[in-house]
């Protein structure tokens, strides 16, 4: 079972604890999320694999997961950005959030989430025991599939599009 690093509100290690413990108890964890965005501006959304543990089948976020004890953020979001999408590119750190759900299924995420951006139009070659499907899709839409029909996007996802879309402002790398 992956090991993961057990976090303050401030970010500083604390410890750490296999994932499954993590999430059963819903201690404070680092965790990524990446966003990739096509030079058009588009989105690169997965759709999540249906054995994932919470929010199967939902549509997220490039790819997101946890470092491992010792390991840089940003050199893990590298690392599963390639293992889930088949993709390669350079990450940039956009900010970072903390929240907390409990799912269905009484796990709970309680994450110090750092995001990262990036630019490609690769076409993804898909881990199918992390996701099922993907697309691009311009920002408008997103934001109109989220409004009218949110219980298809995870809630971190949910979380991030605004304020990625206010710090990016239309800018793209």
């Amino acid at each position: 079972m992956q090991e993961i690093i057990l976090v303050d509100a401030q970010d500083n290690i604390v410890g750490s604890a296999s994932k499954s413990e993590a999430h059963r108890e819903g201690w404070l964890h680092r965790a990524f999320s990446v966003f990739i965005f096509s030079d058009k501006g588009e989105w690169l959304i997965q759709q999540r694999a249906d054995g994932k543990y919470h929010s199967a089948g939902l549509w997220s976020n490039t790819c997101c997961s946890h470092p491992s004890p010792g390991e840089e953020t940003i050199v893990a979001a590298q690392r599963r950005l390639h293992e889930e999408m088949g993709i390669a590119c350079e990450l940039f750190s956009l900010y970072s959030f903390q929240y907390r759900i409990q799912f269905d299924n009484n796990l709970i995420e309680h994450e110090l989430d750092h995001v990262f951006v990036g630019q490609t139009s690769q076409f993804p070659t898909l881990n199918l025991q992390e996701a099922k499907d993907w697309r691009y899709v311009a920002p408008d839409d997103l934001l109109n599939e989220i409004q009218s029909t949110p219980e298809k996007f995870t809630y971190w996802f949910r979380l991030c599009v605004p304020v990625i879309l206010e710090k990016l402002c239309n800018n793209f790398f």
